[in-house]
């Protein structure tokens, strides 16, 4: 029963992520952001709802490993996965941003900033409201520039769409219900599920919940870069593993602290650094091809391989 109850509550999170995404893309487009802020921002934060409201949902039982180790997975998935699929699906990849010399620093810092403060064996409250802080400073940097590539970057069919503030709020609305819903059901019975096989919970927050939850970007970023759209589903990425550290443990931290032990984890750790330095390789080498995608899917690979196998 509870692996039926786990895949209704990861498809509630699923569709209720979907519902944001889209409601949030079609205000964004309403007022004139381009595609990179779109992917970096709204749909970022749609996509790392699921995340979200999973660790705080997690935070909030006292299950520090499931909460964090969701973050981990996410992160870890977020590059070799989605982005190793769209390079190599994609034909061709070429940004009209400077992803490298604007964004590369935004992989880093918050990678930096987790590995500072969980020195002491928690991340703590004040720790979490430093990271809510490099949330903001985020969102201020994309937004002072959000008009820099705007020209040829509307989607005019949406332009045309009539808006409509109650239509959309009513879908943001069913979006929230059904992520923090399913969120709930997520957590508690994947903990069921590794109670009866054993399986400790870093490695059901590790691999089922975080993997559930990186579906939307996954979905989004194959449909982005299926539409032209490459800026939003590199953006997409690289906004979601922004929140994901600092919006989501910031968030889950603030309702508990969360203690971590680095040594039991310090593989899956390695692979979450070594996925975000292969990720500014690419940015900086520009290998948004199918060679970018067997380097992602290799780091994908080893860290399946030593966690589970």
């Amino acid at each position: 029963m509870d692996f039926v109850i786990f895949i209704a509550a990861m498809s509630a999170l699923i569709y209720g992520a979907d519902f944001i995404i889209k409601e949030s893309e079609r205000i964004a487009l309403h007022f004139n952001i381009s595609h990179f802020v779109i992917g970096a921002t709204l749909v970022a934060f749609g996509t790392s709802l699921p995340e979200m409201a999973a660790s705080m949902m997690a935070s909030a039982q006292g299950k520090s490993d499931m909460a964090v180790a969701n973050v981990v997975g996410s992160v870890i998935f977020n590059i070799t996965l989605v982005l190793g699929v769209v390079f190599f699906i994609s034909k061709k990849m070429v940004p009209n941003r400077d992803l490298f010399s604007l964004d590369s620093a935004w992989v880093i810092i918050p990678l930096v900033l987790f590995f500072i403060m969980v020195q002491d064996g928690e991340i703590g409250r004040i720790d979490g409201m430093l990271y809510l802080l490099l949330m903001v400073s985020y969102l201020i940097f994309l937004f002072k520039n959000a008009r820099e590539d705007l020209e040829g970057d509307i989607d005019e069919e949406l332009i045309k769409e009539k808006f409509k503030w109650g239509k959309t709020i009513l879908l943001l609305a069913i979006g929230f219900i059904l992520t923090i819903g399913g969120a709930n059901f997520v957590v508690e019975s994947g903990t069921n599920i590794a109670r009866t096989f054993g399986v400790s919970e870093w490695l059901i927050g590790l691999f089922l919940i975080a993997l559930g939850t990186s579906l939307p970007e996954l979905v989004v970023s194959i449909v982005a870069i299926k539409k032209g759209n490459a800026e939003m589903s590199i953006g997409n990425i690289i906004g979601s593993n922004v929140a994901n550290f600092s919006m989501v443990l910031g968030s889950a931290s603030l309702l508990s602290p969360l203690t971590i032990d680095l040594i039991a984890t310090k593989f899956d750790m390695l692979i979450m650094v070594a996925a975000s330095i292969a990720l500014v390789f690419i940015l900086a080498n520009k290998l948004y091809n199918k060679a970018g995608a067997i380097f992602l899917l290799i780091i994908l690979a080893l860290f399946i391989q030593n966690s589970v196998l």
